[in-house]
């Protein structure tokens, strides 16, 4: 809904889809000719499937890691699907960019998400996805919760040795089944009363519940930390606490105390009135102008372009069935662009072609 909202200090790096037409473009370019080894398999029934980006090269993420993510790094997200009245496949590709990541990782996403796309034969709905601000249908595939850590994947939680593991402070909050996990820092600042916090420390792990936090967040930390305590093998040992009964010399208050900077928040204006764009050749130039404000529906959708729409909460490019090949490939480049501007970068997009159902889109639209 529009109106302030409470948001972190956004610290993305800027501009990767300026990259497009770039060396960067072109040092992708050559590695797709060769073939994508990564795609071999993609889409072939349905599921989920999870790459991350190393230097350039698509590489398969542990399966037993989905939901996890690091913010120094750039994944690809493809959800595999059919509906109740047809067996086709159907499929949604995600890029998701980590607020750490590098600009060559998010440019290689970017390209390697319409790759992927061409792969399935420009079935699959895109999107872009920014840590913090992840669309629900992204989120909706995460059912025990989206997690997300400080670092690169190479950093790694898992096979580290209890003893040498960085200390992390873990926020869980959300509803129902919408619950996220992610690191915020390691300072008493961070805690509040309404959610569950979880400080592993490598060989003890604590669960910190807020006074009011929910039932479901409570439930979702206990299952996270017993994981945990699977994971190294039963050097690491779980223990719960809460607010109302914990003292300030407690162990897990100690450990709090090496950073007191807490986590910076500012107001975002989120604003109420929407905007359509079109992205047109007609001139013989690319050009991008505003066409429409206020109420926007389906019919002012053409066949003949692609449509930039702004709905304040998300951007959907809505690809027409005649637009030219000029205006299709730079539809997900003027949606980056048009966030940039605003005091909202981190909105999800979504890519649909005229044709491909997307509720989102409806729900929008009819808002």
């Amino acid at each position: 809904m529009p109106g302030l909202r409470k948001a972190k200090k956004y610290n993305w790096k800027d501009s990767n889809m300026a990259l497009f037409g770039s060396d960067l473009e072109r040092q992708v370019k050559k590695a797709a000719a060769l073939g994508e080894p990564a795609w071999k398999n993609a889409g072939t029934q349905p599921g989920l499937q999870i790459w991350r980006i190393v230097k350039f090269i698509v590489t398969d993420w542990p399966k037993e890691d989905y939901g996890k993510f690091f913010n120094g790094d750039s994944y690809i997200i493809l959800n595999t699907y059919t509906e109740a009245t047809s067996a086709d496949l159907k499929y949604d590709v995600h890029f998701w960019i980590g607020s750490e990541s590098s600009q060559d990782e998010y440019g290689t996403a970017a390209y390697k998400t319409v790759e992927l796309d061409t792969f399935l034969d420009d079935k699959a709905v895109q999107h872009r996805e920014v840590q913090g601000y992840e669309s629900e249908l992204f989120k909706s595939y995460f059912t025990k919760g989206l997690v997300t850590m400080e670092g690169g994947a190479d950093t790694g939680f898992r096979h580290v040795e209890p003893t040498k593991y960085k200390t992390r402070l873990l926020q869980v909050f959300g509803k129902g089944a919408n619950l996220s996990i992610r690191e915020v820092p390691l300072s008493k600042k961070s805690l509040n009363s309404d959610d569950v916090f979880i400080l592993d420390a490598g060989t003890t792990v604590w669960q910190y519940n807020g006074n009011s936090a929910s039932p479901f967040e409570k439930a979702r930390s206990m299952e996270f930390l017993q994981n945990i305590e699977g994971e190294r093998a039963g050097h690491a040992k779980g223990e719960v606490i809460d607010e109302h009964s914990i003292s300030e010399g407690h162990e897990f208050f100690k450990l709090l105390e090496a950073d007191e900077s807490g986590s910076e928040e500012e107001e975002c204006e989120i604003p109420d009135e929407k905007k359509l764009f079109c992205v047109s050749d007609d001139s013989g130039q690319i050009k991008f102008s505003e066409v429409k404000s206020g109420k926007i529906d389906q019919s002012d959708l053409g066949s003949d372009d692609v449509f930039l729409f702004d709905s304040c909460e998300q951007i959907f490019v809505w690809i027409g069935k005649n637009a030219s090949p000029a205006e299709k490939r730079n539809g997900m480049t003027y949606a980056h662009n048009h966030c940039m501007k605003t005091n909202r970068p981190f909105l999800p997009i979504h890519v649909v072609k005229e044709g491909r159902n997307y509720a989102s889109l409806d729900i929008a639209l009819s808002a």
